[in-house]
């Protein structure tokens, strides 16, 4: 039973993220425009990383591939978009503070899970080290 709700739970975080990652391309020029409102950096290069890791690390997720990696990958980059792009604590026109807290405090609970999966044991075959299969 636990690896069956390890996978469940794998997958749907691969899904928090691979959605989001796909819906950003149709929509470039917005979120570029969006994180630009943010004060984020680098829009042009940061974006298209974004997006590449999105979709890349949420379809390794779903597949099972590289999991605790992946995991760490997602909890950085949640807390960067978190810090970044659902900074509550900022005035920003035609933005919402309660709903961006309401972000914020739930990619903390992403972020926990992401941690909580790059420490577990329940990983597929390929994720185990060869040393110790020979162990």
């Amino acid at each position: 039973m636990d690896k069956l709700t390890f996978t469940l739970g794998r997958c749907l975080l691969g899904l928090y993220f691979l959605y989001p990652g796909i819906t950003k391309i149709p929509r470039y020029d917005f979120m570029a425009g969006y994180m630009t409102l943010h004060n984020i950096p680098l829009v042009n290069v940061v974006l298209p990383i974004t997006i590449l890791l999105q979709v890349g690390c949420g379809l390794m997720l779903i597949v099972g591939y590289k999991v605790k990696q992946t995991a760490l990958i997602f909890a950085g980059l949640t807390l960067l978009i978190n810090f970044g792009m659902h900074d509550f604590w900022n005035d920003y026109p035609n933005t919402d503070a309660g709903h961006e807290l309401q972000n914020f405090v739930k990619n903390l609970g992403i972020f926990a899970g992401l941690l909580i999966v790059s420490a577990s044991s329940h990983l597929p075959q390929w994720q185990i080290s060869d040393k110790a299969k020979s162990g």
